[in-house]
């Protein structure tokens, strides 16, 4: 009996701000997903993190597209045009899992390779941990990929004596959203900018919060965007955030202890399927105190690698950062699978 996907609707179409790019939404896993669709062949679903949209990879949906590949990118759920149910507990990664899963399924596609930045990055793993027979390949850029453990990350960070850390400021609903829609495009300026590899100031950042201080206390308002990021391009950005607000993407924080209750049976999963990570020197996540063990773990808990690219002076937003790297590097693991 085929499985009821009742729920699904025919796309929908809207204008795009990107030549070679069309705007659709369709209904998938009882809510409405937008997303961006570059090409035709095989799929490449693409899953963008925080606080960003599908058009931080409008680079990737024109050269993969451009080259033979049906490549798709999401507003993720909470962002958007894609549906921000109200519940804290519609966020977690089960669900972002099981939208990607509905929305192969509603683009008429019986498997696709999944490729996640940033919270992106662990919705692509866990989707080829969880579904190996959905998702043929993964890449994930910035978060590295650890399986499940036996102590959640606020746990942690307590044990650690951490108490300022930005998911810790992110947990109580509205303090963040507060902070963030004062100024949506200051907001997002100072955030693009201090995260990015062209921020030399080394005393800067919002990892560590200081004390009794908001998330854009220690952030850089630069004179001028970086290379990458043009007036155009916040425009979109802010454009977006200021009509839907930050709440659903603040959301995904709030269920950190709820994904690693969730998670327990696949504790000490490997990915088998072919894999790739890809992040920036400069990225302050790769200064998390646990990202080099788990890229040095990699061997074991990604049988599959076939490739371990850091791109020395990116930063955070590697795949606009150094979209003609990334781009490359993306096609040639497309090319080998």
């Amino acid at each position: 009996m085929p499985p009821d996907r009742s729920d699904v609707a025919t796309p929908a179409a809207e204008p795009s701000p990107v030549p070679g790019v069309t705007l659709q939404s369709v209904r998938a896993n009882r809510i409405t997903q937008r997303y961006a669709q570059a090409g035709s062949g095989p799929l490449v679903l693409l899953c963008h993190g925080w606080p960003e949209s599908w058009y931080s990879w409008r680079h990737q949906l024109r050269a993969l597209g451009e080259a033979g590949y049906r490549c798709v990118a999401p507003d993720m759920r909470g962002y958007g045009g894609t549906d921000a149910p109200a519940d804290i507990e519609a966020y977690t990664l089960f669900d972002l899992v099981g939208d990607m899963v509905e929305l192969v399924h509603a683009l008429g596609e019986t498997e696709a390779v999944i490729v996640g930045h940033d919270w992106g990055a662990p919705v692509a793993w866990h989707a080829a941990m969880l579904r190996p027979d959905l998702f043929r390949a993964v890449c994930g850029m910035s978060v590295p990929w650890t399986p499940p453990s036996y102590i959640d990350l606020l746990s942690a960070l307590e044990k650690s004596g951490v108490t300022t850390f930005y998911m810790q400021y992110f947990q109580t609903p509205g303090v963040a959203e507060a902070e963030l829609e004062r100024d949506v495009r200051a907001s997002l300026r100072r955030l693009y900018y201090t995260a990015g590899g062209e921020m030399t100031d080394t005393g800067k950042g919002f990892a560590i919060l200081p004390p009794g201080a908001g998330m854009l206390a220690n952030t850089v308002d630069p004179e001028t965007l970086p290379s990458w990021l043009g007036e155009a391009d916040l425009d979109y950005f802010a454009g977006e955030f200021a009509r839907t607000g930050f709440r659903g993407g603040l959301n995904w924080y709030r269920n950190l202890r709820r994904n690693w209750a969730l998670h327990a049976p696949w504790r000490g999963q490997v990915i088998e399927q072919p894999s790739m990570f890809i992040a920036g020197t400069r990225d302050g996540v790769l200064r998390f105190p646990a990202s080099k063990a788990q890229i040095d773990a990699y061997p074991r808990t990604l049988p599959g690698i076939r490739g371990c690219h850091l791109l020395e002076g990116a930063g955070h937003w590697i795949q606009q950062e150094r979209a003609d790297a990334v781009n490359a590097l993306l096609l040639e693991f497309l090319a080998g699978l």
